[in-house]
């Protein structure tokens, strides 16, 4: 999966902290506690090395001991302030509550504990700021499908806690409607929308269920199966299948977010054009994808892959003229 700059960011900030609390680190050690390779260890730090705060002078910037660093061992000489816990401004600390306080009417962080405790603490610490976070209230729409999103989650997390079998009926992203017997594993989110992760009786594999495609969820008396070979994921990302296509997509630079997103190899071609590599499982799921880009596509492989979706794209453009809808000039053509 390719990485994302939040990711790599968050390791960054957190690398300065670790280093300085274990000084002589061997670069090893440190690729083992953070999951990547000793390259990426040395990359980071080469790039720390030329951070710091403004005027980026020598004086200025992130600095390691040079000596350990020969020897393949880390020690921080100068952290910049990077080490210490952060301290908030009021402003920022207004809009750390009003965004936390917003946090906690989303489906699923509604009555999270987690949320409501450092909604709590951080009101207490905050002082005149929490006040004036007061008088700001922010409503967010509620999305079609809001309450029952909710009552899925309440229904699926019992599940969870109780180890118990849930019966669903769910539809696909082409539309077709199914009823099947799963094993929960995880819930999941990928920051927009709610995903069950569960071992699927029916297809006799892992399964990933977008919590809004759910029309129905029952909890069954029988406990779930032992599933060992399965391990925890991080993300909605589904493991590989052998059955997952391979499909390579050239997209506009500012689609990169595509492979970011869906777990993507991706390689810039320059031009302001990049080529992203995705597993799909659904092709469906893939033609909805590429006709949302719309012009930010150029190519899509395998042939027959391509030829797909184009079919699709010239239904979507027939129906349109059946109901007399006007199809934009200029419309590109969907087989190209």
């Amino acid at each position: 999966m390719a990485e994302t700059a939040t990711d790599r960011l968050t390791r960054l900030l957190a690398l300065i902290t670790y280093v300085e609390d274990n000084p002589g680190v061997p670069v090893a050690q440190v690729a083992d506690h953070f999951g990547v390779s000793e390259a990426q260890v040395l990359s980071d730090v080469d790039t720390l090395w030329v951070s710091g705060t403004p005027g980026y002078l020598p004086d200025d910037l992130i600095d390691f001991a040079v000596d350990s660093y020969e020897q393949n061992l880390l020690t921080l000489t100068e952290s910049r302030g990077m080490d210490r816990p952060l301290r908030l401004g009021p402003t920022e600390a207004v809009a750390l509550l009003v965004a936390l306080r917003a946090l906690a009417r989303v489906p699923g962080f509604a009555g999270d504990d987690v949320v409501a405790s450092a909604l709590e603490k951080l009101t207490s610490a905050a002082g005149e700021a929490a006040s004036a976070a007061d008088a700001i209230d922010v409503r967010l729409g509620t999305p079609n499908g809001y309450a029952g999103v909710q009552d899925t989650l309440r229904v699926l997390r019992g599940a969870l806690v109780d180890g118990r079998r849930v019966h669903l009926r769910y539809v696909s992203a082409s539309d077709a409607v199914s009823e099947r017997d799963v094993d929960p594993l995880q819930i999941v989110s990928d920051g927009d929308r709610w995903f069950l992760r569960a071992w699927c009786h029916r297809a006799g594999d892992v399964r990933h269920f977008r919590l809004d495609r759910v029309l129905a969820a029952d909890v069954l008396d029988e406990p779930v199966a032992a599933h060992p070979e399965v391990g925890e994921e991080h993300g909605v990302e589904p493991s590989p299948s052998p059955t997952d296509t391979t499909v390579v997509l050239e997209l506009t630079a500012r689609s990169r977010w595509v492979g970011e997103r869906f777990g993507g190899d991706v390689t810039d071609l320059g031009d302001g054009w990049i080529r992203v590599s995705l597993r799909v499982a659904d092709p469906a799921w893939l033609a909805g994808l590429v006709l949302g880009l719309g012009e930010d596509v150029r190519r899509v492989s395998p042939p027959d892959v391509a030829r797909s979706i184009a079919g699709r794209a010239r239904a979507a453009l027939e129906a349109y003229e059946s109901h007399g809808a006007a199809v934009p000039s200029g419309s590109p053509d969907p087989a190209e």
